[in-house]
């Protein structure tokens, strides 16, 4: 199935980064020390979060595509929670939940102290196995079978952006 495509523009981005910077600075209760930006998808809005709430940015790797590449990255940002920090993880979208999920797990394999870790996404599957504690915007992949197309992502071909769809056939099918 060809899917279709729907772009999501840089100033949609700034206005989602935003109403993420918003919603992390009015909560009271939790701070983040250092935001991380989730590869490939979360490293750009990780990046203009960090400008937006003057935080420090770090960046975990998951879409590497080379064996174990994030795992020490983890470890040693685990341990980072021991002596107080709090950890924001960025992606883009939190569609299957699969890496949000992987990175809980490898978190909590590493020992992260709880509750020193949270997430946000541009865009959040409300039908998604993770939730994520900041989201700009919502979606229902039971409904909603488009394919965002982010501004770092626009330089693709359309066969790499379709192929990547295609991944998981259920989130366009």
């Amino acid at each position: 199935m060809t899917p279709t495509f729907a772009p999501i523009t840089h100033d949609q981005v700034v206005a989602d980064v935003l109403a993420i910077a918003a919603a992390v600075t009015a909560d009271n209760g939790w701070r983040p020390t250092c935001i991380i930006g989730v590869g490939r998808g979360g490293l750009v809005p990780a990046v203009y979060l960090s400008h937006a709430t003057g935080l420090p940015t770090l960046s975990c790797d998951l879409s590497s595509q080379v064996k174990d590449f994030a795992d020490d990255v983890l470890v040693r940002l685990a341990g980072r929670t021991h002596d107080g920090e709090r950890l924001l993880f960025v992606d883009d979208i939190n569609d299957s939940g699969r890496t949000i999920g992987l990175l809980r797990e490898r978190l909590t394999q590493a020992g992260a102290v709880a509750g020193s870790v949270r997430f946000a996404t541009l865009l959040d599957n409300i039908a998604s196995s993770q939730r994520v504690d900041y989201r700009a915007r919502t979606l229902d992949r039971t409904v909603d079978k488009d394919w965002f197309v982010f501004p770092w992502e626009a330089l693709a071909p359309a066969e790499a952006l379709a192929a990547d769809a295609a991944e998981v056939p259920e989130r366009i099918a």
